[in-house]
């Protein structure tokens, strides 16, 4: 299993001999204008550019994995960028037909028990924040992959820690987990992804599993910076199993 963090929540993942693409954001730095009611509004997103030119890393992918569609998750310039007939997964029927709109026609909605080439791709359960916010937010998903020849994976997306995910980690038992950190919130309604108690909840549930951080400061309306969890993982003793990529960063397991 190989793992690269390209920026934001956007990865790609090779397992099992197939390459996927997660959540893809792929505009040049600055083309959006800041989410609203939030930090930093004189700074367009995304904040940072891309690490390198993924022209090539994205024709050869043999899925995509959009776990919902906000627009730091799957943009105008993932549209444009992919391949028409690419395989795409996506977390419901609604998502399914947005991202049929946009010209995509090898769509499937990921289930409990989707088999893409041998590999187990499990939807996992999320919540975009916590209490009145979650309407806003709207639905997100996570996905476990699985396969004899591999450790499992758990990409958890976009969701703060709550039971949900205490359940996701107690079925599946994932050696690597992946989550969005940042701590990204707007003026009202609290955390929208998980911040550095959160992140911890994760390791004491998982204890023995390798925690990547992605989703940091790469939108404007971060508010956990990667050196604030260097020091936290420090001080409560879990920064031996929390690795805090920089964007472009790789792991082999």
């Amino acid at each position: 299993m190989d793992i690269t963090h390209i920026r934001n929540a956007t990865l790609i993942v090779k397992y099992a001999g197939k390459k996927f693409l997660i959540d893809p954001m792929l505009a040049e730095k600055g083309a959006y204008p800041p989410f609203p009611d939030s930090v930093r509004q004189d700074q367009n997103n995304p904040l940072v550019p891309l690490p390198t030119s993924l022209d090539q890393k994205i024709k050869d992918v043999d899925a995509v994995i959009v776990t919902h569609l906000h627009l730091d998750h799957f943009d105008d310039a993932a549209k444009k960028a992919l391949p028409k007939d690419m395989k795409m997964f996506v977390q419901n029927a609604e998502d399914a037909a947005e991202v049929n709109n946009s010209g995509f026609q090898n769509v499937e909605v990921l289930t409990r028990d989707t088999d893409f080439h041998g590999i187990q791709l499990t939807k996992t359960a999320g919540e975009h924040g916590r209490g009145d916010i979650l309407e806003f937010a709207g639905q997100v998903c996570g996905v476990v992959f699985k396969h004899p020849d591999e450790k499992t994976l758990y990409v958890a997306g976009d969701t703060v820690w709550y039971e949900g995910v205490q359940k996701e980690i107690d079925q599946h038992q994932p050696d690597i987990i992946i989550v969005n950190g940042g701590n990204n919130q707007f003026h009202q309604g609290g955390s929208l992804v998980m911040g550095k108690e959160d992140i911890h909840e994760v390791h004491k549930a998982s204890p023995d599993a390798e925690i990547i951080v992605v989703h940091m400061e790469a939108v404007n309306h971060w508010t956990l910076s990667r050196k604030e969890l260097k020091d936290y993982t420090n001080n409560v003793g879990m920064d031996t199993h929390v690795r805090i990529p920089e964007d472009g960063d790789s792991y082999s397991f």
